[in-house]
């Protein structure tokens, strides 16, 4: 029995049933975790949402900027963008139980028995891990209510930059969704740069990595995110692991092995549009 964390698939299943093998996936006894953006940019983005789902128990899903865009769009709000593969889903006989099930996935996982936080983008350095479960809720339990439609007619957008706990209404979700979906770079008291999208020493004057700064999480904790293909996989942090390898945009797809933290890659020979 073994636990495999996967990066960003993006609509790449072909490379991903190629990892499965390669890792020799046995849907009886192993579990996948998927770290968010599973569909958009790849040719198979309602394939691969189509085969996530159907591994039901055995694929842990936390969302990404992605599957919000395409929960946006489906629900009015947000427009397809130049690039954007998400046109099968929207108009697939299955597309409600798709997006239904997409709806309630969680924004942050956290195994206490494997010691392993996930969310997409990462966690700031302002928040604990208690912090962080419970902000991650505050938006799960939007997207599962009757508020959806309220959400996403207002989660696109940079402000507010900085996470401060009296923040309220659509605000402070928008806040939370930033940091578990969008977050690369942020200064020492976790105010966000968004507009930076490059490796980890493009920085503006001021910011770094999220993960860079002394953080609140439990010493033992380690945390596995997708976001950032940049970065190629590597933070140069102990217990922080960057699983975008760029599958993509021409890199690898990757799987990380919770277990012992072994890594597993296959080339992508997808073609993005």
């Amino acid at each position: 029995m073994a636990t495999y964390a996967i990066g960003d698939v993006q609509g790449c299943l072909t490379p991903l049933l190629q990892l499965l093998d390669q890792i020799q996936f046995q849907a009886d006894q192993d579990t996948l975790w998927f770290a968010g953006d599973l569909i958009n940019r790849g040719q198979e983005s309602l394939e691969t949402l189509r085969f996530i789902k159907s591994l039901g128990d055995k694929a842990v899903v936390v969302l990404g900027n992605h599957d919000l865009h395409l929960l946006a769009v489906a629900h009015g709000h947000g427009k397809l963008k130049r690039g954007d593969t998400l046109g099968n889903i929207l108009t697939a006989a299955d597309r409600d139980d798709l997006i239904h099930w997409l709806r309630h996935q969680p924004l942050l996982h956290f195994d206490p028995d494997l010691n392993v936080i996930m969310t997409h983008a990462g966690i700031p350095p302002c928040w604990d891990l208690d912090t962080a479960r419970a902000l991650a809720q505050e938006v799960e339990h939007t997207l599962q209510s009757d508020r959806v439609d309220d959400f996403f007619a207002d989660m696109y957008g940079n402000k507010p930059s900085k996470w401060h706990r009296t923040l309220t209404g659509q605000d402070r979700l928008r806040a939370i969704t930033n940091y578990f979906t969008r977050m690369r770079f942020c200064d020492e008291k976790s105010k966000l740069d968004l507009k930076s999208k490059e490796g980890a020493n493009t920085a503006v004057k001021g910011f770094a990595p999220w993960f860079s700064y002394p953080s609140k999480l439990p010493d033992d904790c380690h945390v596995v995110f997708g976001h950032w293909a940049a970065l190629e996989g590597h933070t140069q942090q102990a217990g922080i692991h960057a699983l975008d390898t760029g599958c993509v945009w021409g890199g690898s797809l990757t799987a990380l092995r919770l277990e012992d933290k072994q890594r597993f890659s296959t080339p992508c020979t997808i073609n993005r549009t």
